[in-house]
């Protein structure tokens, strides 16, 4: 069975930065898309950024220049890397992955985490 699991969220000021992990067991994972999303508070889980099997990466307008999304294949675990952080950038995090092709829409993805929380300080 397919497990993902985030670390690395928490709280941090206006310009600060975060890495997040995203560890995955039960699956081959060198196969699999894998992806970050976030929700906040009332709003819809949105597309942040993904990463594809061959490590190409696409992202969310928002984050571009700020955040970095890489996968290390041999420890089956994908990070993100959060640079010069905004408030509006608070929200639970979550870690998703899916076979064939990249999407930016969550109902694609095949297996998700429970999420990790980042809060933003202003």
């Amino acid at each position: 069975q397919a497990q993902l699991a985030e670390s690395g969220g928490g709280v941090v000021q206006a310009g600060g930065s975060l890495r997040l992990s995203c560890a995955a067991s039960g699956l081959t994972f060198s196969g699999y898309v894998m992806a970050w999303f976030r929700q906040a508070p009332g709003m819809e889980r949105e597309f942040v950024t993904g990463i594809t099997q061959s490590g190409g990466t696409y992202y969310a307008d928002s984050v571009k220049g700020r955040f970095t999304i890489s996968r290390d294949n041999a420890k089956n675990t994908v990070y993100l890397q959060m640079n010069s952080l905004k408030p509006e950038d608070m929200a639970n995090y979550y870690c998703a992955a899916k076979t064939g092709p990249t999407s930016n829409r969550w109902d694609r993805y095949d297996y998700w985490g429970q999420g990790t929380q980042v809060t933003v300080s202003s």
